[in-house]
């Protein structure tokens, strides 16, 4: 069968954000089970299509506010008023619908759309929806701007991340009423969402590529640890430094001295005033490389939905981890190296002790292609019983 990957980004050849990855993992997926997968969308600057050859491109978007300028940024909100939707789905619109229909036509014949996530598929629904389709719900997006709004610094950050939130309640519902099947990064989600008939909902395991990790390498001992705690993540993201924010505050004054912590990835703004064992090492050329130097790895999200790429590529990579409940979303079956701990005590106590275990010698990883095949075995199992739902309506 033929389906096209309807999706504000296309799946590109190196996925670095966790949309990125999620977004490529599921076409490959798709493509492992027999489908032929065409895809329609934008693509970021500086990034290749993974599909060159089943690609529509409607053009280059830089859509992460982060890198665009204060003149792009209002243009976008002017649009979103204008046409009474989310920021994120007004973006879509650098083209027309006639661009859109366009590109759909040159794609057919096909068998239906997979509509990922609401950005352009809600900037474009009328089109989109004339098509049996099945729709991937990225995360709870209303709930996560909510949340946004509730801890906004301001009062025009809490009425623009409002005013998203009920708009994109709305866009939601409807795909979710209209869809043929929904994919979710998580169980929570799907309760979330207010599907209503679950039977028509599957939770997506996932991985961060269908191609399985390599062996587990060496753990580093002693001082030949980079650090003893290493995070990493895309911080101008409000949930992500919502997390970020709370480890620094409330969990590093717990931890000694002498417990050396490394924070790579961008923040968006200046580093915050931290105690001097914390560093802040920006973009690093090899993430992996990163976290395999540390001796254990905090997984500190504490608002958002969807599902923790970081999560899952630390398990992937067997190493040693303490995480919040939410960090953990979305994965039913966690690594044994993996200690829970969501009050800034215990998760204080919980480093501790893995890194005191590491230092004395002990290999705390785990091969994490046990992790990678359970997942990946979940998620073309549960692809195959929504795509059986689209088709069955054909």
């Amino acid at each position: 069968m033929h389906f096209v990957f309807v999706s504000s980004l296309v799946p590109v050849a190196a996925p670095a954000s966790g949309y990125d990855i999620a977004n490529r993992v599921i076409a490959d997926a798709i493509r492992m089970l027999g489908h032929q997968v065409s895809v329609i969308g934008y693509l970021q600057p500086g990034q290749e299509p993974a599909q060159p050859g089943r690609t529509k491109l409607l053009g280059e978007l830089e859509v992460t506010n982060a890198r665009v300028g204060s003149w792009q940024k209002a243009m976008w909100l002017k649009d979103a008023f204008v046409h009474g939707e989310p920021v994120s789905v007004a973006k879509m619109h650098a083209v027309s619908p006639g661009d859109v229909r366009a590109a759909l036509s040159a794609l057919k014949p096909f068998d239906g759309l997979i509509l990922n996530s609401v950005q352009l598929p809600g900037a474009f629904h009328d089109i989109f929806s004339a098509y049996p389709h099945v729709f991937v719900a990225h995360n709870a997006e209303a709930k996560t701007a909510a949340a946004n709004a509730a801890s906004a610094g301001n009062a025009l950050a809490r009425m623009l991340y409002g005013r998203d939130a009920r708009l994109l309640a709305l866009l939601e519902q409807r795909f979710c009423a209209g869809a043929r099947h929904v994919f979710t990064l998580s169980d929570a989600d799907r309760s979330d969402l207010e599907i209503g008939d679950l039977r028509r909902a599957t939770a997506l395991p996932l991985v961060t590529s269908v191609t399985p990790p390599k062996a587990p390498e060496e753990q580093p001992q002693g001082d030949d640890a980079a650090c003893d705690a290493g995070l990493i993540g895309s911080w101008g993201w409000a949930a992500n430094r919502a997390g970020l924010d709370w480890f620094l505050q409330r969990v590093v004054p717990l931890l000694p001295d002498d417990f050396s912590i490394a924070v790579a990835g961008t923040l968006g703004d200046a580093p915050p005033e931290v105690s001097r064992n914390v560093r802040f090492l920006g973009r690093v050329p090899d993430a992996r490389a990163f976290v395999r130097s540390c001796h254990v790895v905090p997984l500190v999200s504490r608002t958002g939905t969807g599902v923790q790429l970081k999560s899952i590529e630390t398990f992937e990579l067997g190493l040693p981890a303490v995480a919040t409940d939410n960090a953990l979303r979305g994965i039913s079956v966690i690594p044994e190296n993996c200690m829970r701990a969501d009050d800034p005590e215990g998760f204080a106590a919980a480093l501790r002790t893995q890194v005191e275990r590491a230092r004395s010698g002990a290999d705390l990883r785990l091969d994490g292609r046990t992790f990678h095949a359970r997942q990946l075995d979940g998620l073309k199992a549960g692809l195959e019983t929504g795509i059986s739902d689209l088709l069955s309506h054909a």
